[in-house]
């Protein structure tokens, strides 16, 4: 059976559950869909919990073919839903052994995670994992926030700080991270200083809008090279009129149609690693937020078929 199932086997709202109505497993798969609805480090709205399953019912509504990349991410990559991690909702330290161990499983064994959040505080698991498979990594962050915040009420572990701690971890080469989007009113001017502090490339909107998207993708790809990357894409990068369901809203920023153009042309990079995150379905009654995670998820799938099937080529 091929899969994505096309709507002549199966009508869409028959769904099996997954992302696509996808398998749950199957030989020679690149890329799995894995959700890790952990959603407890949180400062303000809460809700991401609900958003894998969300975004799975959202996908139904995609169909297989790529074409902008000419690929059939999901068929080319022989992609899998392996369901989500069973977080524990009020311990951020046992849901991260338990999503690390998961994502572990899978880059060991050359499979490239997917990752459908949760708060953005669950990247730093999946860093940890790639950490021990590729050794420091590569990462672009689409986000209007830094997450390089130290501590919240003295805690070091929410989704505010995921990236100072993984500098502290050595986890990622600095010069090789690029934090595209930052936008919003801040606390002091040290909310963005600590990225710069880190060694990090800081892209605000204001300087992508003035430099454009080409320029900005340019300096992205000269800089990461074949370094193993790890792409995480928080949907606040996207202005609220077209993502509300979030948790921290920022006005001024992206459509869906420009946060689409800037992933599309991040081809070639060797990607390890996806996830999406702070999709809150509670605050996204017309399922606009969840179709636009959906659809990125899609997109990133692609970008794994486009390499793969051009290394093959060769």
């Amino acid at each position: 059976m091929q899969y994505p199932l096309s709507p002549d086997v199966k009508p869409e709202f028959c769904t099996t559950g997954t992302f696509m109505r996808l398998p749950s497993a199957r030989e020679n798969a690149k890329v799995a869909i894995i959700g890790q609805p952990f959603d407890t480090a949180a400062s303000f709205r809460v809700g991401a919990r609900f958003a894998p399953q969300a975004i799975r019912q959202a996908s139904m509504t995609l169909f297989p073919y790529h074409p902008t990349h000419k690929v059939y991410p999901f068929e080319d990559t022989q992609a899998i839903d392996v369901g989500d991690v069973s977080v524990i909702p009020h311990n951020i330290h046992r849901s991260y052994e338990l999503m690390e161990e998961a994502m572990l499983d899978l880059m060991k064994k050359d499979i490239v995670p997917i990752g459908l959040g949760g708060d953005h505080s669950i990247t730093l698991a999946s860093l940890r994992a790639a950490k021990k498979v590729y050794g420091q990594v590569a990462m672009i962050q689409f986000d209007s926030h830094t997450d390089t915040w130290d501590t919240y009420y003295d805690e070091k572990y929410w989704h505010g700080s995921p990236f100072i701690r993984a500098h502290e971890e050595g986890l990622l080469q600095p010069d090789k991270v690029f934090q595209v989007g930052i936008r919003g009113t801040l606390n002091h001017p040290g909310d963005i200083e600590a990225s710069y502090e880190l060694g990090y490339n800081v892209i605000t909107t204001q300087e992508l809008r003035s430099r454009g998207f080409a320029d900005v993708i340019a300096q992205i790809k000269a800089q990461i090279g074949e370094t193993p990357c790890f792409l995480t894409f928080d949907i606040d990068f996207i202005d609220p009129a077209f993502a509300p369901g979030t948790g921290t809203l920022e006005v001024g920023g992206f459509t869906s149609h420009e946060a689409l153009q800037i992933i599309r042309s991040l081809t070639g990079l060797n990607y390890i690693g996806f996830d999406l995150v702070e999709v809150l379905p509670p605050y996204d009654p017309t399922q606009i937020t969840s179709l636009l995670a959906a659809t990125l998820i899609h997109d990133f799938a692609a970008l794994v078929a486009l390499r793969q099937n051009q290394l093959a080529s060769q």
